[in-house]
């Protein structure tokens, strides 16, 4: 990113921008830290003019207040034997036992279970608001050890006392981590300070991509379509790509609202709903669901979890027993191609790759669009941001904010001409990506008269189709009732094709 921009970026934003400079900043990486973590600590430890960071002082705090999982043992015999209270800087997600109303907490990255933990009334009355939103959470703990012989000294029915119950670690205090403020209109606002080419710049940066490093415009934006679930309900995409171009790397560790699942098995009761616990899965506590080296994750029972997903994948709902629900998460299929099967215009089955679990042409057709992962460059330094950018946790919170905004559907609908008899499923689907691509790259437009419609025909409309046009080509070669169904021409309004 250049100079001029830099400092239109800084004196727009502010206090949002912090100096990302992960070519040299190779500390960073030994901590195992996810971006938006990074860049909180990032701003609190570097010069907010030049950028300097203060190595010394940012490795201090860390090593007080951002235990690794190895010292978990440590931290054990500080709470159990020693009777401290502890308090550190930790990634949390609360539990509530149906049966006992008991109430208990995880911290994922040190192995402490609910079964181990308890939240008294008191505390929980405190920080239930930041504890349910049904995903971890980040925030200052403060911990402390409850004696088995003083734990839920309960009497039976019978006026009995019930025995004694193990000891547990408690949650004493909660400070929830939100260090910025999220306001949608500032941030729609600021955006009308920049082109559209110095917008997908500042995008690239904000999730640590270096726009300098890319070929052309459409690396770029192939690149910055990844994030389209980020802040579009129910965006459900296929990427197939040749390894170390980063998926794995945006999804699971730049963004704290989604998922990222690589390998292993993948059950209807881990996706949706447990019956034998009554809880609901991964899918309805998540902006978005990943399935990352999809050719190595097995299904389980494949009928029941190809039904519940082609459900899900349609409505947003899911049925399991007698338990309905709904989410809003999006769904991506991730997985490796290779070059011999790369192809774009259908003379080559590229959905052979994946799972037979997955290969079936109803299941397919409800996912929106295809990423052409192979448009996206190989991994390397030069792809690594060094500059001023958007705080990643900042970027991420606002897309996640945007996607309770509808009127950007509206202004799509008005802009968009759809042919009559268009099949449905394809007509919502460019719909979908292209609403997606008008939060993204123009989230300042209120009304139509305030888009470009040759920009948005551009960035938006034709990238959706093609998306979509992707996902019909791949069908015509997997089952013969699609062969020779286009998709629908949706185009832009007549009313709306000469620019102001």
């Amino acid at each position: 990113m250049d100079f001029i921009l830099s400092e239109k970026l800084k004196n727009h934003f502010a206090d949002m921008v912090v100096y990302k400079d992960l070519k040299h900043t190779n500390f960073f990486s030994t901590l195992s830290l996810p971006s938006f973590m990074r860049d909180w600590l990032l701003h609190k430890f570097q010069d907010g003019d030049t950028g300097e960071l203060d190595k010394e002082r940012l490795i201090d705090f860390v090593h007080r207040n951002l235990p690794k999982r190895e010292e978990w043992t440590s931290i054990k015999n500080r709470l159990i034997i020693e009777r401290e209270h502890v308090k550190f800087l930790a990634r949390i997600s609360a539990d509530i036992d149906i049966k006992t109303s008991n109430i208990s907490f995880a911290l994922p990255d040190y192995g402490l279970s609910p079964s181990d933990s308890i939240i008294d009334e008191s505390v929980w009355a405190e920080c239930a608001q930041y504890l349910t939103s049904g995903r971890d959470t980040w925030g200052i703990v403060t911990l402390g050890y409850r004696d088995a012989e003083n734990y839920d000294a309960r009497f039976s029915s019978s006026g009995k006392m019930k025995s004694a119950k193990g000891g547990k670690i408690k949650l004493l205090n909660f400070k929830h981590f939100c260090p910025y403020h999220i306001d949608i209109d500032f941030y729609k606002d600021a955006r009308k300070e920049f082109t559209t080419e110095e917008w997908i710049d500042v995008l690239l940066a904000a999730i640590d991509y270096n726009p300098d490093g890319y070929g052309d415009e459409n690396q770029k934006i192939t690149m910055l379509t990844r994030i389209l679930p980020f802040l579009e309900k129910r965006l459900n995409l296929i990427e197939l790509a040749p390894k170390g171009t980063g998926k794995s790397y945006l999804y699971g560790r730049v963004s704290r609202f989604g998922w990222l699942s690589s390998g292993g098995t993948m059950t209807r009761a881990k996706m949706f709903y447990d019956q034998n616990k009554g809880k609901d899965g991964i899918i309805a506590n998540n902006d978005f669901v990943v399935l990352d080296e999809i050719q190595t994750i097995s299904f389980g029972d494949t009928d029941e979890m190809r039904a519940a997903l082609k459900g899900y994948l349609e409505s947003g709902e899911y049925t399991i027993g007698n338990h309905k629900n709904k989410s809003d998460a999006g769904f991506i299929l991730c997985g490796n191609i290779s070059k011999e099967i790369m192809d774009q215009n259908g003379y080559v089955d590229m959905f052979q790759e994946l799972p037979k679990e997955l290969y079936e042409s109803a299941l397919v057709e409800r996912f929106h669009g295809f990423i052409k992962g192979w448009d996206i460059p190989r991994m390397n330094d030069d792809l690594k941001i060094d500059g001023w950018a958007l705080n990643s946790e900042y970027f991420c919170s606002i897309l996640h904010e945007l996607r309770n905004d509808m009127s950007y559907r509206t202004i799509v609908d008005e802009l968009t001409e759809v042919p009559a008899g268009a099949d449905t499923r394809d007509t919502e689907a460019i719909k979908r990506i292209a609403t997606a691509y008008l939060k993204l790259i123009f989230p300042h437009v209120r009304t139509p008269g305030d888009l470009d419609p040759i920009e948005f025909n551009r960035y938006c409309l034709q990238r959706a189709k093609n998306m979509r046009d992707l996902i019909r080509v791949q069908l015509a070669n997997m089952d013969a009732e699609y062969k020779g169904k286009d998709i629908p021409n949706v185009t832009v309004k007549p009313i709306y094709k000469t620019p102001f």
